[in-house]
């Protein structure tokens, strides 16, 4: 969400970077809709003012005797009541109707996000780690290769309980899964210095519109016949914390973190990754939130991403982290750096995390503020959001990269602990 008047005071600017977000120059339109709801407004304080007014003559003409003026005086007031009351009507119309233009209207980029139109147009930031060596010669294996051949993951059944883009894990990789998701936690809340929040996992329709999944994105969500909607990432609940909040300066930055189970409909997705577990309905996710002031929050960033990579540094996984371009980045992303793990299987890298600044754009839509040390008027917080990372995909990452010849899967030893001591599934 933006503020009218910075965009009255920043037309083309405003244009300028929508157009590298390959999004239609707004300015105009939106001023527009200002322009009739400010006229509006300016009638309707016309009128109360005639109203008040004339309500004071109609007792100083019955004081005269002049019940004929008292007369009129009262059917123009009645009149002024009518349009003032159909007018309240029309200004909540002409709000709304701001508001909604507004609402559909991505994040503006910073000045150092590469323009592009797609992913093609990312930029490499940095690596990190080295690519497996495999002592057999054949290709390496996908995960969902060596999950069903281990007989611990079973997408057929899966299909049969709930449909298509589903799994069932069990037995050694189900724990491997556990174990994943709880060195993540305890990872971020140990060292890192994040707040572990257990949070809802259904929430109403105003946690998203703050954080900017509503109006859009409605088809990527589930609802339910309660007018619930699962989350489709713990961001939702976890930026929302602060929604309509003023917090004091000297309680920020705010850190919290939650592990998750996550809902989408990939409603976008249709005939991509539908082998595996790559992109699927439900899945788990350690997600990373922090709130701060606007001179801090670039620097936020590059905090929570290096915390993401921390997962990925002591899994032992070769990764690379790219920056978006203007194309690429999320609705409510002004900058965004997308870590890419290396899977041997698919002989690629595939995005495991995504770490986001926001700026004041969810902060607006929440009405999240701080009051700052020296000032009494609230300013808006800074949001960011990242992953954390993200569960399923970490497990691919796992299986594929520590195979085995024999069709077994070596632990590592960061999850060690959490597994009994196991070294080896299979």
């Amino acid at each position: 969400m933006f503020d009218i008047k910075w965009i009255r005071e920043n037309a083309d600017a405003f244009d300028q970077a929508l157009a590298k977000r390959g999004f239609e120059a707004s300015a105009a339109r939106l001023i527009a809709l200002d322009d009739s709801r400010r006229s509006h407004i300016t009638k309707l304080q016309e009128a109360q003012e005639r109203r008040n007014a004339a309500s004071k003559e109609i007792g100083k003409a019955k004081g005269s005797g002049d019940d004929a003026r008292a007369q009129e005086l009262i059917d123009e007031v009645a009149q002024i009541k009518a349009f003032i009351q159909s007018g309240e009507e029309e200004e909540r119309k002409l709000n709304a109707d701001l508001e909604t233009a507004m609402a559909v209207i991505p994040n503006l980029p910073h000045d150092d996000v590469p323009v592009g139109e797609d992913e093609s147009d990312n930029t490499l930031y940095r690596t990190h780690g080295e690519k497996p060596v495999f002592s057999f010669n054949e290709h390496p294996k996908e995960h969902f290769e060596l999950g069903e051949a281990l007989g611990d993951m079973d997408f057929g059944t899966a299909a049969k309980l709930s449909g298509s883009r589903f799994v069932l894990l069990k037995g050694q990789i189900a724990r491997l899964e556990r174990a994943l998701g709880q060195f993540m936690i305890d990872l971020h809340t140990q060292e890192n210095g994040y707040t572990e929040v257990s949070p809802p996992l259904l929430v109403h329709s105003d946690p998203l519109y703050g954080t900017g999944q509503l109006p859009k994105f409605e088809e990527d969500l589930f609802k339910t016949t309660t007018d619930h909607y699962l989350i489709p990432t713990a961001e939702v609940p976890l930026t929302n914390l602060v929604a309509g909040e003023i917090v004091p300066q000297d309680s920020l930055p705010l850190r919290v973190t939650a592990l998750t189970y996550c809902f989408r409909s990939e409603a976008g997705s249709a005939g991509r990754d539908t082998r595996g577990m790559l992109r699927q309905h439900q899945f788990q996710k350690c997600e990373l939130v922090s709130v701060t002031t606007p001179d801090e929050s670039l620097n936020e960033l590059e905090r929570m991403l290096n915390c993401a990579e921390m997962v990925l540094q002591l899994l032992g996984l070769r990764y690379r982290v790219m920056t978006l371009c203007t194309g690429d980045m999320g609705f409510g992303a002004r900058k965004t750096y997308d870590i890419e793990v290396w899977l041997p299987g698919q002989n690629a890298y595939r995005e495991i995390s995504s770490c986001s600044v926001c700026g004041d754009f969810q902060a607006r839509r929440m009405n999240a503020r701080y009051r700052p040390t020296d000032s009494k008027q609230p300013v808006h917080v800074h949001t960011l959001n990242g992953s954390g990372i993200a569960v399923g995909r970490a497990l691919i990452a796992v299986l594929e990269n520590y195979q085995n010849g024999d069709g077994s899967v070596t632990v590592p030893e960061a999850l060690r602990s959490y597994m009994g001591g196991q070294e080896r599934i299979g």
